[in-house]
């Protein structure tokens, strides 16, 4: 595991434990006006909570953010909720310092960016709404699920476990029903902390990072994440790696997700973690105009 712990001192900056971290971390301090820094937004910009309708950035993400990102190329958030959700529980709107800020929502599907404060989106999967009705009905037949809660995302629809008498019983008894209601549908299933999410095929976090980062002309890059959806995005980091784009993996570190640490080149403590990360890289950048060439 790629650990290390969040610094007392809010100006000192970790160090990867990987080769492929180093250089990454090395590139975007050189050269951060040619930097995309991406996060994903739950349990890394914001704790995760019982209800996910009540989470919300922690109170030093949206700072730290703003400070960091006039120093560098983009900042992206690339959430599985849908993009005005996390810029409303973000609280990124309207942020100074934030003003290019990118939140691809949906895996991607979805775009808002500040400049202009308005969604892209395309038409959504029937599948969903299909698998949204069929729900309720479907899940009453299986007794494990009990204590269990829909979400309703828009273009996804998800099913908590956390709530239920053995979070990861019914976790694990609902994985196969789900995968069987979502493949009749024409959808996946995404598992996650404690929720197994219904969705179209080809819409992942890895897919649009990659593109971003292609569209921006980015020489270097950052994804933080936390749970198995980021997955893809760090196979996207590495694959941009093997491409002559240096990048540096974080995982916003969990007891209930090692799979993410195990692959991650620097490990921090949560979204507290992430933000003293974020706080001491925008110290180490400067000012704009000492960055740029």
């Amino acid at each position: 595991m790629a650990s290390h712990p969040a610094p007392s001192d809010p100006s000192s900056l970790p160090s990867p434990v990987t080769t492929a971290g180093r250089d990454g971390l090395a590139a975007i301090l050189a050269r951060p006006h040619k930097a995309v820094l991406a996060f994903d937004f739950d349990g890394t910009l914001a704790p995760i909570v019982p209800d996910p309708e009540q989470a919300r950035a922690h109170p030093d993400a949206v700072p730290a953010l703003a400070a960091l990102a006039p120093k560098v190329a983009s900042v992206a958030v690339v959430s599985g909720r849908p993009a005005s959700v996390a810029v409303r529980y973000g609280g990124f709107a309207g942020v100074p310092g934030l003003d290019h800020l990118v939140v691809l929502g949906h895996y991607g599907a979805e775009r808002w960016d500040a400049v202009t404060g308005t969604v892209r989106a395309p038409a959504p999967h029937p599948g969903v709404a299909a698998a949204r009705a069929e729900l309720p009905g479907f899940l009453d037949g299986i007794g494990a699920w009990q204590g269990s809660w829909i979400e309703e995302k828009g273009r996804a629809v998800a099913v908590h476990t956390r709530r239920a008498q053995d979070p990861q019983a019914a976790f694990e008894a609902l994985r196969e029903p789900l995968a069987r209601l979502a493949q009749k549908h024409g959808l996946i299933v995404e598992p996650g902390r404690l929720v197994l999410e219904l969705r179209p095929a080809g819409m992942d976090k890895g897919v649009a990072l990659g593109e971003y980062v292609r569209e921006v002309g980015a020489e270097s890059v950052m994804y933080v994440g936390d749970d198995l959806g980021d997955l893809p995005a760090f196979a996207a980091v590495e694959k941009l790696r093997s491409d002559g784009i240096p990048g540096l993996l974080v995982c916003s570190g969990s007891t209930e997700v090692t799979e993410l640490a195990d692959r991650a080149d620097l490990v921090v403590d949560g979204p507290e973690g992430v933000t003293h990360l974020l706080t001491s890289l925008a110290k180490h950048l400067g000012t704009p105009s000492d960055r740029r060439p």
